[in-house]
């Protein structure tokens, strides 16, 4: 059974159960900082789990899930993998044990037909209900149900002396046997065994007890339900595949890979681990994750790395991982469809990473040189294990390479030091993808108050009532003038902060008691505005007028709005491939951040600012409306895609030029936009570029700012506007030939000092060394003058250095006679370029450097003479 099949089956299943079917939420989960990634599927479902009423009682899901913690398992075992999916059915206080139980052995000898002797299960120890369910209720033989202790059978995993505080339970497993051939041949294995005969298919939570710091398990009022079956272990064993990556989800992006090697290369566990890590990546990217050194970033970037070097082992030295991709998109597009709708986006991304490394790589030599160059003349092995494992971390540089290139340089490196690094960094890994703290904080309660009714896209002002002051994170009953504050209003116009919108400032006013909102947050349903007591006082239960600032707020929409416009204009001028990373919406200004791979043009730049000025001009009808998600998608509204939709979203439409999912507010009509002004575009990140512009008024002051720069500059040049690139032409050209004329006159100034840097030469060892520092001179001064000493000199090694413009330059040249003797300009330079802060290279006879610190050169000049004293004549 196809794994598309059995992802529709199982969800199928529960809905014809009364479950609703939810959609995967997104690999960067919302509002939760307790992990990287979406490790699970209950993640999404906090806040019903404390008991927020969402309008169902019962979930099912497919959810995409990333982990870390067993990276490098990953190919090596039969089903360990960083990205996968997990089924999972859900109760929030309605359903229980017996229930759960019962569902799930329907769902696999039922609906999916497997035999019920090939399946055995496991209880918690301390769970005679669960044991009784099984054996009595269920009939499974006792000889198939196997008692487990708190790590085996106990959710958080020894939660009940190790924390965290919050909802745990204990858990049941199905395990599927695949039959005395395989494994140990014990007579007595079971699921305990470790043996590979038994491979656990479903876990099933009771959560029904609530942790706290002290250690106590108290009943929840309300029992919960929190399951999970990995959809790759199932299609394995519902394909009779021998592991998860002999199924249908990877066979087709591994014969892509084995296509591309020689027979002799077909080592299966890196092409396991390859289509493992293009998964990951892949979804990573597709919601939202771009590669970076920094948190989700790295994570992205590591996978990456490992991947090409898996690649280079398997003999594929060139960019390769992102051609895989299209092949992973056709498997996944029955429950993904947009995945293969930004293939070619993803691609880019990977190949842009994949170039990077290879850079890395090719330049490994000018990295290790630059890296363990103190190491020539202070052997610490650990040191360098450490130091190989930070190269390995940061470059993504294999051990081997490393440890090849210290080995040349006589370098000794401890493989413990870099084992003992690799550790620790396993362990943060398991730590990032492991929930932190506890399971579910404080605001995950809402602040026991009903959902915020927002009345803001319809209306500026609203009488209200104060549900809940918080102030210094405690409730109050009243707060006095000049007091902070954080107050609750039953409904409110305040828009909170939210896809990239800023806050909404304003006031909270009951006669002359005045609060000032100085931001608006949201937290899960429940708007929070902040601010302070500005006169009188106010209390709970107070019913008061909210009053938004309207100014800022037509300011912030009018940028909104743009900001759609700007998206549409961006992907008519450089592709359909932009897509958003991100925004910033306030009063003065918008940011936009978009995947684009090549610098933008001037002419592009300006095109896109004609297409949005026109889209105003031409005063299009700006229409807000209500569907479910799916009516949006089928539309073909854009959605910022790592967001968190609910079933009804909010499409805002520009009469047929854009179409988004976004629940910011916005104008009626273009032409209240006024004027679009680009001020900034850059890069960002590999792949990101970013745009920042300004509407309104703030566009008209820009543009009347660059009016006066530029009439100052005519002013100053004395030449027409229209004719100041063209000074500026003369001008740079006078620079050129004055430029010229300076160098002349310094090289015939310093060809009159070469017999004096001669007569001044330092006899090192029975060799001539003339070094000096030439203050504020050109690299291609300081290489002519070497080359005009040497043609005077013999068995002499000549060093010239100069601050110029806050660098330091360094030149070294070594006579030919000296060159035959083994002396060698480019590893004397490599030996002191480190002081002034650089590197350099080049040949035996002429070596150049570049440093950012001018202030060591005498320091350098004394290191090349004390180098030329320790090595003799012989260099």
């Amino acid at each position: 059974m196809q794994a598309h099949i059995l992802r529709n089956r199982f969800l199928d299943f529960f809905k014809s159960k009364k479950h609703k079917i939810v959609e995967s939420d997104s690999l960067v989960p919302k509002d939760d900082p307790t992990v990287l990634f979406t490790p699970a599927g209950m993640n999404q479902f906090k806040r019903e789990f404390m008991g927020f009423d969402s309008g169902f009682k019962r979930a099912a899901t497919a959810q995409r899930c990333l982990r870390t913690d067993d990276l490098d398992k990953v190919g090596k075992t039969t089903g360990h993998h960083t990205f996968f999916e997990m089924l999972g059915n859900f109760s929030f206080g309605d359903y229980f044990k017996k229930d759960a139980v019962f569902l799930a052995w329907e769902f696999l000898t039922k609906e999916l037909k497997i035999k019920e002797d090939k399946l055995w299960v496991s209880v918690y120890k301390d769970d005679p209900e669960g044991y009784k369910i099984w054996r009595d209720l269920v009939k499974v033989p006792v000889i198939r149900i196997v008692k487990l202790g708190d790590k085996e059978n106990f959710w958080p995993s020894e939660a009940k002396t190790k924390g965290p505080n919050g909802p745990c339970g204990p858990c049941s497993e199905i395990f599927f046997d695949h039959g005395k051939k395989l494994g140990c041949g014990k007579p007595d294995c079971d699921p305990s065994c470790g043996c590979g005969r038994f491979i656990e298919v479903w876990n099933l939570v009771f959560t029904q007890f609530n942790r706290k710091s002290t250690g106590q398990l108290l009943p929840l009022p309300k029992k919960n339900i929190d399951t999970g079956m990995g959809l790759e272990r199932l299609a394995a064993l519902m394909q009779g595949a021998p592991n998860n990556f002999e199924t249908d989800l990877f066979i087709p992006i591994i014969k892509e890979i084995s296509a591309a090697l020689n027979a002799h290369s077909l080592n299966k566990e890196l092409i396991y681990a390859v289509a493992d890590h293009l998964r990951a990546v892949s979804f990573a990217i597709f919601d939202g994750v771009l590669p970076s050194n920094e948190a989700r970033g790295y994570v992205v970037r590591k996978l990456i790395r490992k991947s090409s070097l898996h690649l280079r082992t398997l003999g594929i030295g060139d960019p390769f991982l992102y051609k895989l991709v299209p092949a992973l998109a056709q498997t996944m597009v029955s429950y993904y469809p947009e995945m293969r709708l930004r293939q070619e986006n993803i691609s880019e991304v990977i190949l842009a990473e994949e170039k990077l490394f290879m850079f890395t790589l090719n330049s490994s030599g000018a990295i290790l040189k630059d890296s363990f160059e103190r190491f020539h003349n202070n052997q610490d092995p650990e040191e360098a294990g450490r130091l190989a494992f930070q190269l390995y971390d940061t470059y993504g540089m294999p051990l081997e390479l490393t440890a090849g290139w210290l080995k040349d340089q006589r370098i000794d490196i401890s493989k413990e030091a870099f084992d003992k690094q690799m550790e620790a960094q396993r362990a943060r890994s398991k730590l990032q993808s492991a929930m932190k703290g506890d399971v579910f904080s404080a605001a995950d309660t809402e602040f026991g108050v009903k959902e915020t009714s927002f009345l803001g896209y319809k209306s500026f002002s609203a009488k209200t009532k104060i549900l809940k002051i918080i102030k210094d994170n405690k409730e109050a009953k009243k707060i006095v003038q000049g007091e902070s504050a954080s107050i609750i209003l039953d409904k409110t116009p305040f828009y909170p902060e939210s896809g990239g919108q800023v806050g909404d400032t304003g006031e909270i006013i009951k006669g002359k008691n005045i609060f000032m909102v100085c931001d608006t947050k949201k937290t899960g349903r429940v708007i929070v505005h902040m601010g302070m007591v500005k006169s009188g006082s106010l209390k709970k239960n107070d019913l008061v007028s909210a009053q938004i600032a309207i100014q800022r707020r037509l300011a912030i929409a009018r940028n909104h709005t743009a900001t759609h416009l700007l998206q549409a204009a961006l992907r008519k001028v450089l592709g359909a491939h932009v897509q958003q990373q991100g925004s910033l919406v306030a009063p003065e200004r918008l940011r936009f951040d978009f995947t684009h791979f090549k610098e933008v043009k001037r002419e592009e730049l300006d095109r896109v600012e004609e297409i949005v000025n026109s889209l105003i001009i031409n005063n299009l009808n700006v229409e807000s409306k209500e569907k479910t998600l799916q009516e949006a998608k089928k539309s073909g509204a854009l959605a910022f895609f790592w967001e968190k939709y609910e079933g009804m979203v909010r499409v805002v439409t520009i009469n047929g030029e854009s179409k988004e999912l976004c629940a910011g507010t916005h104008l009626e009509f273009t032409r209240q936009i006024g004027l679009f002004k680009i001020i900034q575009e850059g890069s960002v990140t590999s792949g990101v570029r970013r745009r920042e512009a300004a509407t309104g008024d703030y566009a008209y002051k820009k543009t009347k700012e660059g009016e006066s720069i530029l009439a100052e500059i005519s002013t100053t040049l004395n030449v027409p506007a229209g004719k100041i690139n063209q000074e500026l032409e003369k001008m740079g050209m006078r620079i050129k030939e004055l430029e010229k004329e300076l160098s002349a006159k310094k090289l015939n100034a310093l060809k009159t000092s070469i017999d004096k840097f001669l007569e001044e030469a330092e006899i090192i060892n029975d060799v001539k060394v003339i070094a000096a520092l030439i203050d504020n001179t050109e690299m291609d001064l300081l290489r002519k003058n070497v080359d005009l000493i040497k043609e005077k000199a013999q068995n002499s090694i000549v060093v010239l250095g100069s601050n110029y413009r806050g660098r330091a330059l360094l030149v070294i040249g070594v006579t030919s006679d000296l060159c035959d003797k083994g002396v060698d300009a480019s590893k004397l330079i490599s030996d002191i370029s480190g002081i002034i802060g650089g590197s350099g290279g080049g040949r035996k006879d002429f070596a150049q450097a570049g440093g950012n610190s001018p202030q060591n050169l005498d320091k350098a000049l004394e290191e090349l003479k004390n180098i030329i004293k320790k090595r003799g004549r012989a260099g």
